[in-house]
């Protein structure tokens, strides 16, 4: 099982900018030294506790300050940007990397985004199905390009101002060949977006809010997917994101992790509980459809989402994690603000350099490393 990091990030009001944008860079670094294998990033135009815009412009910081981990933008929000910009990014940054990128895409869920964009009442999921769409097809051909696809709203033609004898109306193409790996985040329980996200080979991240006992119906819709096409699923290829604090004694990983007023772990999860009751997203957090509203409160998403403990303690959760779900291909850290830096630092040593190695050493891959 592969290690990986994902973060949004999140911090609370009123912190520094120059300071968070400098931390989240430092832990993705120190995930390199640690040996992660991946480290996605997210975007958002309109949150200050959210505050990296462009995953892609952030990632490129890092692209000579590391060495071995991939990195993903998590994610490229399709709704917002023309999927010409998008795929001609991408490629340039994927040759930047010299491979290391990891396409991570979603719609775009904040809704001020959209409304600052003038698409809030748009079908940002049409719009998401539409740009990749185009995103592949300008990667896959040559030019001259005339992509009109049926009941898309992107026309993509150069045909007048083409000069190609001077190199002018050439799109360029990734990296990778034929293109990078492509993953979707998943945050609903049974999303039927799973089963398509087979079907088109993209691989899919299950966010760190879902409850874990909704992980397998994730899989069940990729392995559909799959199947769907005559291919059969690789559970190398799915992904499940956790929220997981590892410390050196329980006392300190209960007070950080949980109990004290100043835990991010529990700033994090008030900022996702808010914002997904008033997005009408709380569901995410319910163990059934039925449940009732007021039982989710901030103690019941602690209790449900957050792993904390010792080594051993996490080694068990992880494990026991693994038995709810089957079996996945990669554990992704959820990345939090840094309080503490040292606790932060320490989390994610004792998580890449203990608990992982027993973990595999547990589910018969003792040989397998972060960085497989």
């Amino acid at each position: 099982m592969r290690l990986g990091y994902f973060t949004m990030p999140v911090h609370p009001l009123g912190r520094e900018w120059a300071q968070t944008l400098q931390e989240d860079r430092e832990a993705i670094i120190l995930a390199d030294e640690l040996g992660f294998h991946d480290a996605f990033v997210g975007e958002h135009l309109t949150d200050a506790c959210e505050q990296v815009t462009n995953s892609m412009l952030f990632l490129a910081t890092l692209i000579h300050a590391t060495k071995t981990i991939k990195l993903a933008s998590g994610t490229t929000n399709l709704s917002q940007i023309h999927p010409v910009v998008v795929a001609a990014n991408s490629a340039m940054f994927d040759h930047m990397a010299r491979g290391r990128f990891i396409m991570g895409i979603s719609p775009g869920a904040l809704t001020s985004d959209a409304e600052a964009l003038g698409l809030l009442d748009e079908d940002r999921n049409k719009i998401f199905a539409e740009a990749i769409d185009v995103i592949l097809a300008i990667w896959e051909r040559d030019p001259p390009y005339n992509i009109d696809f049926a009941d898309n709203r992107f026309k993509v033609a150069i045909n007048r101002a083409a000069a190609l004898h001077l190199g002018v109306g050439i799109m360029p193409k990734p990296y990778q060949k034929p293109r990078p790996e492509i993953v979707g985040t998943v945050v609903a329980p049974f999303s039927p977006g799973v089963v398509l996200m087979g079907k088109r080979d993209f691989h899919p991240l299950s966010a760190n809010f879902l409850l874990p006992h909704h992980l397998k119906s994730h899989w069940t819709n990729y392995a559909k997917g799959k199947a769907e096409v005559g291919q059969k699923a690789d559970v190398a290829d799915w992904r499940v994101a956790r929220t997981i604090f590892v410390a050196d004694d329980e006392k300190t990983a209960l007070s950080y992790g949980r109990e004290d007023a100043k835990s991010p772990y529990r700033f994090y999860f008030e900022q996702m509980g808010a914002k997904m009751r008033r997005g009408g997203r709380i569901y995410v957090f319910k163990s059934h459809k039925e449940q009732p509203d007021e039982e989710i409160t901030h103690d019941y998403i602690m209790d449900n989402c957050v792993i904390h403990g010792t080594v051993n303690k996490v080694v068990d959760e992880i494990l026991k994690l693994r038995e709810q779900a089957g079996d996945f291909g990669e554990l992704v850290y959820a990345g939090m603000d840094q309080v503490d830096p040292k606790l932060a630092r320490r989390s994610m040593q004792l998580l890449a350099e203990q608990v992982m190695p027993r973990v595999n050493e547990a589910i018969g891959t003792p040989k397998a490393s972060a960085a497989e």
